[in-house]
């Protein structure tokens, strides 16, 4: 048995933000998917994904039938059968590693779902999206849910508010262009937990809830606004000024080794990097005007475009 392929995805635009009603930008990243499966032979991996789904069946057995219910029994009887999530996506990494079993478990399992190729109007997005941050608060504690809507969808979703969303289209890629957008590894995993508590126990503090809206709610609103549009100059000078407010107010969620880096990307505008996901480890985000020039620049780290401008 092999089930359909879920993606990771990218929230280009909105960490932390979105937490606060920012704007927010998501996109599929198709490098990197999973599927449910069922081995004769099963991996060490597979054996100890196998006993994660276990407790996840046991959770979703408890979740409100009036928001969602599955087929325990079945999904039961092929966890017993020694079912497995098999996924290439990095845990930690803030690519969707738990969004994207989410939205495979939903896929197969669940009652009544809201599929893809109906009308998504912005009741059912909402509704799906209140359904997978049930599903996902399982692996970290407090989930928006937008991640596995993302890699249910395998669309590019953007976020105007907590209450309004909608699957959007981009600028299509210029595969001869210079400017992109990559990803560095810091090869660090990230806990997501633990970051969102430090930003929660900063968000106490007046000062950093004006810092948050007044400057980093700000810059992302228009970086979202320059992405969709294509209008490049502004999104650099954007994104520019959000990669500052990060490094001057997130210090702990960028590990320590790349604050250097990061400075030195504002500096020479050669690269402005940013969080992925909730940082602390994992990917960290790059934008760069001249991609051979970011990439002599961070010479020695691993980089992986994954947009052209």
């Amino acid at each position: 048995m092999k089930g359909p392929l879920f993606y990771s995805k990218i929230l280009l635009f909105g960490e932390y933000g979105i937490i606060k009603d920012s704007k927010g930008l998501s996109i599929p990243y198709n490098f990197y998917n999973g599927a449910l499966k069922v081995d004769e032979h099963p991996s060490q991996e597979a054996i100890k994904s196998n006993e994660s789904l276990k407790r996840f069946a046991a959770y979703l057995g408890n979740l409100d039938k009036n928001l969602v219910s599955f087929d325990i029994e079945k999904l039961r009887s092929d966890v017993d059968a020694g079912m497995y999530f098999d996924s290439s996506i990095p845990q930690g990494y803030g690519v969707g590693s738990s969004g994207a079993l989410v939205a495979a478990i939903y896929d197969k399992y669940a009652s009544d779902k809201i599929t893809v190729l109906e009308n998504l109007t912005r009741e059912k997005l909402l509704r799906l999206k209140a359904i997978f941050a049930e599903m996902e608060s399982f692996f970290h504690g407090k989930s928006s849910g937008l991640d596995p809507l993302n890699s249910y969808l395998s669309l590019p979703i953007l976020i105007n508010s907590k209450d309004n969303i909608e699957a959007t289209g981009i600028p299509s890629q210029k595969t001869e262009g210079k400017g992109a957008v990559f990803l560095l590894d810091s090869g660090i995993v990230g806990e997501t937990a633990p970051m969102v508590g430090i930003f929660m126990e900063n968000m106490k503090n007046e000062g950093f809830r004006s810092m948050l809206k007044e400057q980093f709610i700000k810059h992302t609103d228009a970086c979202v606004e320059d992405f969709l549009k294509g209008d490049i100059k502004s999104l650099f000078r954007n994104t520019k000024q959000l990669s500052k407010v990060v490094l001057n107010n997130f210090k702990p969620m960028i590990p320590k080794q790349f604050h250097e880096l990061w400075k030195k990307g504002i500096e020479t505008n050669d690269y402005y990097l940013k969080l992925c996901g909730s940082g602390g480890g994992g990917y960290i985000l790059g934008f760069t005007e001249d991609i051979d020039r970011a990439k002599a620049a961070l010479k020695g780290q691993k980089l992986e475009v994954v947009y052209n401008f």
